[in-house]
């Protein structure tokens, strides 16, 4: 028999308790920066110095972070389920957790893409993306990350994974986020459906989406209970 899909949409709640900062909680990295000077694509002509060192001190705080017990959830999550993660977040915590299918909304911070050819991407081995780093057309390589304005390349590919789910779990996010949130918009509405987090959120969907208010890695263990009993 076929394992169920499930698919885990997780957002910046999950991440912030391996230490990343979130950028919209109080404390978080837009109390610290302008959303206009580091993160659009506007910023990055301007000043592409400071853009640079901007993602460069993220990418470095992402490599001393590890995986915390809500990822290993997930990713052992595949030996009963067929899981895709869908994250807005663009860490790599999920791969490091050993989940095999990850699908970024918001891009890979632990990447560069060419500013001309968004299909030239590159695996960084380092913390730093540098003036003068190049790819093979001679542009300078920038955070293969979605600012601010750009579309969200994957989207269509996120909703289309959502409206094939047999079980829909949303961890870390309090679904404020567009057009990222409205991926619940293509979830059929028979399908069960959890929200982990431990914030407020008003949505249509606030009827179908069962409530676990706490955090991610206090949660899952009451998800797993849920989760077990469609096996």
């Amino acid at each position: 028999m076929p394992k169920k899909s499930l698919v885990v949409f997780t957002g910046a709640g999950i991440s912030a308790e391996s230490g990343i900062k979130t950028f919209r909680d109080s404390g978080g990295l837009w109390e610290e920066f302008n959303i206009e000077d580091v993160a659009t694509f506007e910023a990055w002509v301007k000043n592409r110095p400071l853009v640079l060192d901007f993602y460069n001190q993220r990418r470095k705080q992402v490599m001393e972070a590890k995986p915390n017990a809500s990822h290993f959830f997930i990713a052992e999550l595949e030996k009963k389920f067929d899981v895709q993660v869908i994250t807005q977040n663009i860490d790599d915590l999920h791969e490091r957790a050993r989940s095999k299918k990850v699908l970024h909304l918001h891009g890979e911070i632990m990447k560069a893409r060419s500013t001309v050819d968004a299909s030239l991407v590159y695996t960084l081995e380092s913390a730093d993306i540098r003036e003068g780093d190049r790819c093979v057309r001679g542009s300078q390589l920038r955070p293969h990350i979605v600012w601010f304005g750009e579309m969200v390349p994957e989207m269509d590919r996120a909703n289309d994974l959502a409206q094939n789910a047999d079980l829909f779990v949303v961890i870390g996010t309090s679904l404020n986020v567009y057009p990222a949130a409205g991926i619940l918009n293509y979830v059929f509405p028979k399908v069960p459906k959890w929200l982990v987090d431990p914030g407020e959120f008003d949505l249509d969907h606030r009827k179908s989406l069962k409530h676990i208010k706490t955090s991610a890695v206090k949660g899952v263990e009451l998800l797993r209970e849920e989760l077990f009993k469609y096996l």
